[in-house]
């Protein structure tokens, strides 16, 4: 008997579809002639917590006598919930799968996780916590979830052991994640007194939008100026628009370059005329996906994957969690029959086999998406679950279509005197074949009929411009710096991508390499618990930073912990070496077990004049006698106050008064001096800034302006 165990209940049911001959439902598995199929609900297992390591009973508050936490060997227990109770249903099933891995006629164990790092580890977890003798173990690794593909891959099953690499990717993914979360989180939260969710990937996407944030706050417009022509030669106008800038300041010096260009002349070089095919798009990978989606409809990439989600489980779309968007080699007869199953919904659709859309080197796991050759009915999706399938189909289809998209491509160019060379270039379409299927937007762009040796008229003259700040992230630019944190902002030439010259081989090194923020699989979790945890938010697709995304990034550069994008694509490299055999999980783990040893070491102090440094103390610290019943005022959550509170006492001081954070020493200086030194930096209701002093009036904190 043969036991499959799946990742969650809708993957087994979709398995037991391509299993032939009748399968029983019974208790928490299906059973037939030669196969049981039981699941898991996503992890049954997590990581234990700190208190297990350190023997400091649960429940007793955070504290940083057992931190940094750094376990010897790291355990797993049974998954808890809220209540830091095992929840009776993660336990029933465990039982079965226990019950099921250890009876005598099962002799073969098959992993059916998602066909990633996840689900390997998920199932494998399971097994090892179950399993009392060594059995047959092999992997069941599903690009889609439709019964032909079950059928075929359970023909044609590897060793399990021929996924240890991503195993232990994951393995170590999970000891890392938990160690940067676990110590850090609890360091920040003590020592700022508001709970602050520290992590190897949340941290530097809301740096990321925070420091955007910023650049648009603090922009101060410049003015500039360039010079231009806009004169008309037979009747037609011809915009020319120098390369040279000029400051503010320098209007006459841009008015003598006009002249010298005018003085000049200037004639046609060069014209050019040629009809090309404009490439479409490249197929979807799940952030590429998503950026569209999150463009076009405004759908978040919460909502986006869990519809992405659901059209894969029901066997509509391939395995979505994927950073590329090339097919395998050996996909091609699968693409053959999608093919043909799309041309019978009547569109022109026919086999490419084009280096643009088959290359194995792009391709780490998986492909990019595709629809299968399940093709849903009409009204069987919703109205979102059709606007995410036809996104994914008429790419399919224009990438695969059988009518060319044609253009005449000409270009222009002016010579300016010896000054300078200007291009001009249009764009007509002739023919608009596969934009008919697929979002393509282009304006016809006709060019004046000049021919080379022509005169052309000018004007040159000075024209104001202005600096403009930059824009606020999208889901597809803050996708796109994700993806490669590194590399330069400007896109890509149009018209390259178009015309299949563009070499995307350094974007996908660096995708390799680890370099990335976060992986598609992780990614729209991350940033949906940023949103959650008060820290961005996102209104239509346009990410802003909130007052507690400030608070946590100015928490840390107070305290010194420097989660940037290159600590975290450090680590990121680390994993990608872990998943090639190049490093151990054990080695990267040490790398992240320094670092934050580090952090520790360094004591939340920072190598900057102590002046800038804002310490408000730890939660609890004692600051001083309260004025008005004697007893300690301590450090809380938003406020120093007094431990009285229970008896009545209300003395307390906001940590944060007009804008301005309160040191503790300046608390303290007031409880045993009755005021504080002079502060600046409290910004009034209307927005001025002003000084002054705090002092115990009454048992009060009040402002003295003396």
């Amino acid at each position: 008997m043969k036991l499959i165990i799946a990742e969650k209940p809708s993957l087994a049911r979709n398995i037991v579809a391509g299993i032939s001959g009748k399968m029983e439902k019974k208790d928490g598995y299906f059973i037939g002639s030669e196969y049981i199929v039981s699941w898991a609900f996503g992890h049954l297992f997590s990581l234990a917590d700190v208190e297990t390591y350190s023997g400091i009973r649960a429940g007793s508050g955070w504290t940083l006598d057992n931190l940094p936490c750094f376990p010897e060997k790291f355990k797993f227990e049974l998954k808890r919930g809220q209540d830091k109770q095992v929840d009776k249903g993660v336990t029933k099933q465990f039982k079965i799968i226990e019950t099921l891995c250890n009876r005598s006629d099962v002799d073969m164990i098959i992993n059916a996780g998602d066909a990633d790092r996840e689900g390997e580890i998920i199932v494998r977890l399971c097994v090892e916590n179950a399993l009392h003798s060594k059995k047959r173990f092999l992997r069941l690794w599903l690009p889609d979830q439709t019964p032909e593909t079950v059928a075929k891959a359970l023909l044609e099953m590897k060793d399990e052991s021929e996924y240890d690499n991503l195993a232990s990717e994951g393995l170590a993914r999970t000891y890392i994640d938990w160690l940067y979360g676990v110590n850090l989180t609890r360091y920040a939260t003590i020592r700022s007194g508001k709970l602050l969710r520290v992590g190897r990937v949340i941290v530097p996407i809301v740096r990321a939008i925070y420091e955007r944030d910023m650049e648009i706050r603090n922009f101060v417009p410049e003015k500039y100026y360039v010079i231009g022509s806009n004169a008309k030669t037979g009747g037609e106008k011809i915009e020319l628009v120098s390369k040279h800038k000029f400051s503010k300041d320098e209007s006459d010096r841009a008015a003598e370059l006009a002249a010298e260009y005018n003085g000049a002349g200037a004639r046609v070089t060069f014209v050019n005329s040629k009809n090309e095919a404009i490439l479409p798009g490249k197929l979807y990978s799940l952030s590429t996906l998503q950026s569209v989606l999150g463009k076009k409809y405004k759908m978040s990439m919460a909502d986006s994957l869990k519809i992405i989600q659901k059209l894969y489980e029901e066997g509509y779309l391939t395995y979505p969690r994927t950073n590329s968007e090339y097919l395998a080699t050996a996909e091609k007869d699968k693409i053959r029959s999608i093919i043909s199953g799309v041309s019978k919904l009547g569109y022109p659709v026919r086999f490419k086999d084009s280096k643009f859309i088959f290359d194995d080197s792009k391709i780490e796991s998986h492909s990019a998406l595709t629809p299968t050759y399940k093709i849903p009915k009409a009204d069987s999706l919703s109205e979102k679950e059709k606007q995410v399938y036809s996104t994914v189909l008429r790419r399919f289809v224009a990438v695969f279509c059988s009518e060319e998209c044609l253009a005449e491509k000409s270009e222009i160019k002016i010579k300016v005197g010896e000054l300078e060379e200007f291009s001009l270039k249009g764009t007509v379409i002739l023919n608009p074949g596969w934009t008919k299927y697929d979002d393509y937007t282009v304006k016809d762009k006709v060019l004046p009929k000049l021919n080379v040796g022509d005169e052309v008229k000018i004007d040159f003259a000075p024209q104001q411009k202005e600096t403009t700040p930059p824009r606020h992230y999208t889901i597809e630019t803050l996708n796109k710096y994700l993806k490669n944190p590194f590399k330069d902002d400007k896109a890509k030439a149009k018209e390259l991508e178009e015309s299949g010259e563009v070499d995307d081989a350094e974007e996908y090194r660096a995708v390799f390499e680890g370099l990335e923020l976060g992986t598609e699989a992780t990614r729209t979790g991350i940033i949906d618990n940023a949103k959650k945890s008060g820290y961005i938010d996102l209104k239509k697709d346009v990410y802003t930073i909130l007052e507690g995304g400030e608070f946590l990034i100015n928490a840390l550069d107070r305290l010194a912990i420097t989660m940037d994008k290159y600590k975290t694509s450090e680590l990121g490299k680390a994993l990608k070496k872990v998943f090639r055999g190049q490093m151990t999980i054990d080695e990267s783990v040490e790398l992240c077990q320094k670092e934050i040893s580090d952090i520790f070491l360094r004591g939340g102090a920072k190598p900057i004049p102590s002046s800038a440094v804002i310490d408000t103390g730890s939660l609890g610290e004692i600051l001083g006698a309260c004025p008005l019943c004697g007893k300690n005022v301590i450090r809380g959550k938003s406020s120093y106050g007094c431990m009285g509170y229970a008896d009545g006492c209300g003395f307390k001081v906001g940590i944060t008064i007009c804008k301005k954070t309160i040191p503790k020493y300046e608390i303290s200086r007031m409880l045993a001096t009755g005021k504080t030194e002079k502060m600046q930096g409290f910004i009034s209701k209307a927005g001025k800034p002003f000084s002054a002093r705090l002092a115990v009036k009454d048992g009060a904190a009040v402002f003295d302006f003396s």
